[in-house]
């Protein structure tokens, strides 16, 4: 959250208002609607904001894991690993914000989950149609979801869009301390357990104030809603 300073120098960036509603709201509306019963989620700065405002969440049931230092995006979620029990399980970013196509993405994860073939399953975007993003995208992709990432100077057809499903035993021999999810998906590229799956609806990016003046607009009254 510190590119999207001063805004989130008094609420954490999940607490960020879009179209009306908090990003997080509208990621476990999603995991409610998709009939997810309980979600763990992180918090570490502004912590007590987050967890008082979940108190009034009915749906998904919510236990806290709390990062008394930042364990980053891998680290993070290897603390939360003994709350998750023992199935894989969706790990969605916080501060992401999605529309579904016909078939609601976490369903299609679902779906595309082939347990005998993979160990991490990313929701990715067409960068090209990406609201808000100004990045040179992550992975290309082929027919059968098989990805590669991008090479230096390249611009990639694919950037991973904040949903993802994880299998537990790819957290096997990884650091205690901080450490990037990118260090799974590298484990899983190299062992052919890697795939990708194409969002096919609306994406949006808020990375700073003008990303998220950007994206309000994109939402203004007349547009659908983001979630």
């Amino acid at each position: 959250g510190l590119r999207l300073r001063p805004i989130t120098l008094s609420r954490p960036k999940p607490l960020v208002e879009v179209a009306g509603q908090a990003m997080l709201d509208g990621v476990l509306d999603r995991l409610a609607e998709a009939g997810v019963a309980e979600a763990v989620v992180n918090t570490h700065h502004l912590s007590h904001m987050i967890e008082g405002h979940l108190m009034s969440r009915k749906a998904p049931r919510i236990r806290i894991s709390r990062e008394a230092a930042l364990l980053e995006t891998g680290g993070g979620v290897k603390k939360a690993l003994p709350l998750l029990g023992s199935r894989p399980f969706y790990a969605i970013n916080g501060d992401v914000i999605w529309r579904d196509g016909k078939t609601p993405a976490l369903r299609r994860l679902a779906e595309a989950w082939d347990e005998a073939a993979m160990d991490v399953l990313l929701l990715l975007q067409p960068t090209a149609s990406a609201i808000g993003y100004e990045g040179k995208g992550d992975f290309v992709m082929d027919q059968l979801g098989r990805l590669r990432r991008r090479k230096e100077g390249e611009v990639a057809p694919f950037l991973f869009a904040g949903l993802q499903i994880l299998r537990h035993s790819i957290f096997a021999e990884t650091p205690d301390g901080p450490f990037s999810l990118n260090l799974l998906y590298d484990r899983a590229l190299a062992a052919g357990r890697l795939r990708g799956l194409r969002h096919d609806g609306a994406w949006y990016h808020v990375g700073t104030p003008e990303d998220l003046a950007r994206v309000e607009a994109a939402l203004a009254p007349g547009g659908e809603p983001a979630f």
